[in-house]
């Protein structure tokens, strides 16, 4: 005879499964209320996404207590109840913790070091949430966000009265104009980069990957975008406020970062293309080490853009207002430093100078015969964060031939994109074969589609800046790819597998970081937030409310994150956000309930300097 069941068991489990099922429908009808548009206009897609609903059917069964025991069950009440975040005051709005001003002043002025990451002690992080400054709302979508943001979301007008006559960037009642100029580009971004596509593969995919040294408001990464040219554009959190937060309030890649005396956070032979215009990074000055660096990012046969002094500096000296003879020798320098390079000077006109990397040290005569010390004896190595900058070369990969590319040949874009990476075919990266490769891209494609029926406003144009907090192979970004978003794949420092070589080399951009500090970039600055399994890879090695904290300050109010992680993981990640303004609910992974892997999405609600809640508009 079978044991009876205890009394209500069936009826309460029902019960149970229909309470939650109603929540979850409940809370994306609540996550596509919340989506703005600038100036806190109704956001079409929000009321599309209202009237339809999301397909609650497909997680229909949130019950996994039932399936893993252990963590969930044995939490009592007591203990369940969350830690609540209060707000940090309002002086907090734009807190940068590893590029904070008062900080920075206490180190030393000599090679921008004290511009470079000094990230906060222990007992000095700030356990706050830190608000968005009143007026806050979502940008415009792209493309108009590229020319327009709003005033509300970072009101500092230093910039249009310095930058008046360069024409980066114009106050218009309550929103900020970006007429597309530069120092070096007065007639336009567009009508300089073409000047450079005359010169530079810009147009077949040739070139996919870029740099941006002393980016200023980002505008040659913007207007890179729409011939399909992501740019990475970084530059110091300086006097002239907001630069990097400009250049991501219009949702165009950028970080605050510096050629300091520090590597830059970037693989080796990672970008097609480098650019300084007029950048006022001092490239002849200690030995060429800044050169050496930009050659060591650079992949063979790569170009790199100098524009502005001491470009044609015969004709500019006076306008520039610097004597002849200082402007002489700094060209000097720079052309003796490439020329120990060994790059190729393709073009010199006006004030721009095109240099192009050898494909190969085969293909550099001058260097065959070159008896002084100049490589890196150190091994060959990615593993960069917080290294110093040496006056060294980093040398080429071994060819067998004088035409062959060193690190292998890549495709034009975007046939790059799921090519296997030249990295991964060489068996430069142990553990990952070609097969995996396949296997890790049919993965996230899988991922990502599961990823929208959750949320359908994914890939609308409504999450325009995108992050992978542990990027891997940069599947998931492949699997996004759209000219309507982007995204920084981050591959931590600890991760098993340095993987952020392949991830470029798939066209695609990223950086290294180390979770247990803050990220290089002001606060409100992401639409979507993926974090796979990023608990479990920092468990024991700083604490998961660090974590979650530096997420919020990086999510912009009524954005979204993803985790992915297993269910004891995601149970403790959902009590802690708890206490944070963020609304989340538990999903079963696309394979069902038994898999202990889950999904837990959430929204950040909308909340302001003075503000309680996300009713406070």
């Amino acid at each position: 005879m079978a044991p009876k069941p205890s009394s209500g068991d069936g009826r309460t489990r029902s019960w149970v499964q229909i309470f939650i099922v109603v929540g979850l429908c409940l809370f994306f009808y609540i996550l596509g209320a919340w989506q703005r548009s600038g100036f806190g206009k109704g956001d079409s897609i929000a009321m599309e996404i209202t009237k339809t609903g999301s397909d609650c059917n497909i997680v229909s069964n949130l019950n996994f207590e039932t399936h893993h025991g252990g963590e969930v069950e044995t939490i009592n009440e007591s203990e369940s109840k969350s830690k609540i975040f209060e707000p940090c005051k309002a002086r907090y709005t734009d807190y940068t913790p590893c590029q904070d001003q008062r900080r920075a002043m206490t180190f030393p002025r000599n090679n921008m070091i004290y511009r470079e990451r000094h990230c906060p002690a222990e007992e000095e992080k700030l356990h706050c949430l830190i608000p968005a400054p009143k007026g806050y709302v979502t940008p415009f979508p792209w493309p108009k966000s590229r020319d327009y943001v709003p005033f509300a979301n970072a009101p500092y007008k230093s910039l249009t009265v310095e930058k008046a006559i360069q024409n980066w960037i114009q106050y218009e009642g309550n929103v900020f104009r970006f007429p597309g100029g530069g120092t070096q580009f007065p007639q336009g971004a567009d009508k300089y980069i073409d000047q450079l596509a005359a010169v530079i593969p810009i147009k077949n995919g040739t070139v996919r990957t870029a740099l941006d040294t002393g980016c200023g408001v980002a505008s040659w990464g913007a207007y890179l975008l729409s011939r399909n040219v992501l740019a990475m554009s970084f530059a110091p959190r300086d006097s002239h406020e907001a630069q990097v937060q400009f250049a991501l309030e219009r949702g165009v890649p950028a970080v605050i970062g510096v050629l300091g005396t520090i590597k830059l956070p970037y693989p080796s032979r990672a970008f097609d293309m480098a650019h300084c215009s007029r950048c006022l990074i001092p490239w002849g000055g200690n030995d060429g080490t800044y050169l050496m660096e930009v050659d060591r990012v650079l992949r063979p046969g790569g170009y790199w853009v100098l524009s502005g002094p001491p470009i044609n500096w015969k004709t500019n000296y006076k306008s520039w207002q610097r004597p002849r003879d200082e402007l002489e020798e700094e060209q000097r320098k720079i052309e003796d430093i490439a020329k120990l390079l060994c790059w190729e000077k393709k073009f010199e006109k006006g004030e721009i100078a095109i240099w192009q990397k050898r494909v190969n040290t085969d293909s550099c005569p001058d260097r065959q015969d070159d008896s002084r010390d100049i490589f890196c004896k150190s091994p060959v190595s990615d593993d960069v964060w917080y290294e110093k900058m040496e006056a060294c070369i980093t040398p080429y990969p071994y060819v067998e031939s004088s035409d062959e590319v060193a690190g292998g040949e890549l495709k034009t874009f975007p046939s790059r994109l799921y090519a296997v990476p030249p990295r991964i075919s060489s068996g430069s990266i142990p553990g990952i074969s070609v097969e995996a490769y396949h296997e890790d891209n049919n993965k996230w494609k899988r991922h990502v589609k599961a990823y929208k029926k959750i949320n359908k406003l994914i890939d609308t144009g409504r999450y325009r800046n995108i992050m992978d907090m542990n990027a891997g192979l940069g599947s998931f970004a492949a699997a996004l790819e759209s000219s309507k978003l982007w995204v920084m794949n981050v591959v931590p420092t600890i991760a098993e597998k340095n993987t952020l070589g392949a991830i470029y080399e798939r066209g695609l951009i990223g950086i290294y970081h180390d979770w247990c500090e803050a990220f290089s970039t002001y606060p409100r600055t992401y639409d979507l937030i993926h974090a796979h399994a990023i608990f479990s890879l920092y468990k024991d090695k700083c604490k998961m409310e660090d974590i979650l904290l530096e997420m919020d300050r990086i999510l912009r109010p009524e954005g979204a994150v993803i985790f992915r992680d297993e269910v004891d993981v995601l149970v403790k990640v959902k009590k802690m956000i708890g206490g944070m303004r963020w609304d989340a609910k538990m999903v079963d992974h696309e394979d069902g309930p038994l898999v202990s892997e889950k999904i837990l999405v959430a929204v950040k609600q909308y909340w302001v300097v003075g503000g309680n809640n996300s009713t406070s508009h």
